[in-house]
């Protein structure tokens, strides 16, 4: 199969791409760099800027010729950043490879999306796909344009041309440079505090989980089948306590203890104020904390995955337990 990863160097493309190759997939990847250990893996790597719109349309779809399935894993994450950057990452980017797609004649395409996308704010336990709609207003730009991205890719599913999104929740795992590194910085930085009573639950994704979740959905879809036109949502087989999950992480890496916590009550208006400064004063950096952030680490929220299992077979290949002392190996310092 000859398959099309966007963001193929990255953490989450990067697995998806090493999933392929062992099973004899030809794989081109379209990233922001060409990159070594993609090449290494035995797929061709080349720079694309996505976001070009118009002029590169026909280019990027010369390219995409030949190709069974698009996998579009490329966007802008992380918590801060102008609204623009966001769009045009995350939006026109999404816009412009789903197009060239269609117009090189692929039947497939995969888009990774977040369950940020339907996130209110509050305890979400155990909702399924039906249960969960995009809110009003989002904390940030990146699930608001994440959002906009996900509504597009699944208007444009048609009986000729399939398409499915895919949320998969806080990625972790060796290799990752975004979640367990910036949480292990604050801890040994003695910065970190645990935020609101610590019971809450939260679903995690292995990065070979998420992987798996998308060439799964890859190999089931088609027009017309069970998961074209839908998004699912994507995670490990059960919740965590975050917290506990932390502490355990924290102490079998040598990372100590984690130290105070902060209610959600208080800790939601500081980081109102702390987003005000900082786009008040035009201060450097992302902030310190945000309402996006309090949100996601103090309230519950975690998913059914009946629908991903019974519409394109959904199994997770890593256990949890061997996803933790994987992670643990990966980080002992």
């Amino acid at each position: 199969m000859r398959c099309v990863v966007t963001g193929g160097g990255g953490f989450l493309g990067t697995a998806i791409v090493t999933m392929l190759r062992a099973r004899g997939d030809d794989v081109l990847v379209l990233g922001r760099n060409t990159y070594e250990h993609i090449e290494e893996l035995g797929a061709e790597s080349i720079a694309f800027d996505l976001t070009e719109a118009g002029a590169s349309d026909n280019d990027l779809a010369e390219l995409l010729l030949g190709a069974d399935v698009v996998f579009h894993v490329a966007a802008l994450a992380g918590m801060w950043g102008p609204y623009e950057r966001y769009h045009a990452i995350n939006v026109t980017g999404t816009e412009n490879i789903l197009r060239a797609a269609r117009t090189a004649g692929v039947k497939r395409f995969v888009h990774t999306s977040s369950p940020s996308v339907t996130f209110h704010g509050h305890d979400e336990e155990g909702i399924s796909e039906q249960d969960a709609t995009y809110p009003d207003t989002f904390l940030f730009h990146y699930p608001a344009t994440k959002a906009r991205a996900e509504a597009f890719v699944l208007g444009e599913n048609t009986g000729e041309f399939a398409t499915t999104a895919l949320r998969p929740h806080l990625i972790y795992g060796p290799g990752d440079p975004h979640l367990i590194p910036r949480l292990l910085a604050r801890q040994r930085a003695g910065r970190l505090r645990r935020l609101g009573d610590g019971t809450n639950k939260v679903a995690l994704t292995f990065v070979e989980n998420a992987a798996a979740a998308h060439v799964q959905a890859a190999d089931a879809l088609q027009p017309g089948s069970a998961n074209s036109g839908k998004a699912y949502f994507i995670t490990d087989d059960e919740p965590v306590k975050v917290w506990t999950w932390l502490a355990d992480l924290f102490r079998a890496v040598g990372a100590g203890e984690i130290r105070g916590s902060v209610p959600s009550w208080l800790a939601m208006p500081v980081a109102g104020f702390i987003e005000w400064a900082w786009r008040t004063f035009g201060l450097d950096g992302e902030p310190p904390i945000t309402r996006f952030t309090v949100a996601q680490v103090s309230t519950s929220h975690w998913y059914s995955l009946d629908n991903a299992r019974k519409d394109f077979g959904y199994t997770t290949v890593v256990s949890a337990e061997d996803a933790f002392q994987r992670t643990v190996d990966a980080f002992w310092v």
